[in-house]
């Protein structure tokens, strides 16, 4: 057997192989980090975190979100990744976004891959919600929160993604007026969300 398919065996037999565990079938570390490599670049294991290693079917989008708040446990889902945890969105975003306090330290991390929004005050705290899911907790905005947001940060994820999920999220009775109401003016998009609301409501 190739060394990768036996790197491969060794981490589909585990929720999560470390280098020390790899190391333990007798290979030379240069072998070793050769097929790990090889089997990245086929993209058939993804990097969990540095030195930690999971089979690509293994890992779903509940998983990453759980590892993202495990590292950052004052994070909160935010943006496009609250609006997929909501399914209010068609788009399944390749990076994770995530809210921290703006004075929160942060570092780059290889898997998952991070979008970093630092917000405060109210806008920070106002409208987190807690899920209990498989292997841990999420934290993420409300929709209510996250329908503001997006207006908020429309040039980042664009007007058309904030207009959908304000339309999904009316049409499935996920917010009342008023909570949308005091959401936007936390994030002061009031004046830029009440047309597209009016003609919501119309």
């Amino acid at each position: 057997m190739a060394k990768p398919n036996i790197i491969y065996t060794v981490i589909a037999k585990q929720k999560v192989a470390v280098v020390a565990d790899l190391a333990r079938l007798g290979l030379s570390r240069p072998a070793m980090y050769r097929a790990l490599a090889a089997l990245l670049d086929e993209g058939r294991i993804v990097r969990v975190r540095r030195g930690a290693y999971q089979v690509a079917e293994a890992m779903d989008k509940n998983d990453s979100w759980v590892q993202v708040m495990q590292r950052y446990p004052q994070g909160v889902l935010c943006l496009l990744s609250a609006l997929a945890f909501h399914e209010l969105t068609t788009q399944s975003p390749a990076v994770v976004w995530l809210a921290l306090p703006k004075s929160a330290w942060h570092k780059a991390e290889a898997y998952p891959p991070l979008r970093i929004l630092h917000y405060s005050g109210d806008a920070f705290t106002a409208g987190i919600e807690i899920h209990k899911r498989q292997g841990g907790t999420v934290r993420v905005y409300s929709v209510a929160k996250t329908v503001a947001d997006g207006f908020k940060f429309r040039n980042r994820i664009g007007l058309d993604v904030a207009i959908e999920a304000l339309r999904e999220g009316w049409q499935q009775r996920r917010f009342t007026l008023d909570k949308l109401d005091a959401m936007a003016r936390i994030c002061r998009v009031q004046a830029v969300m009440r047309p597209y609301i009016e003609a919501l409501v119309a």
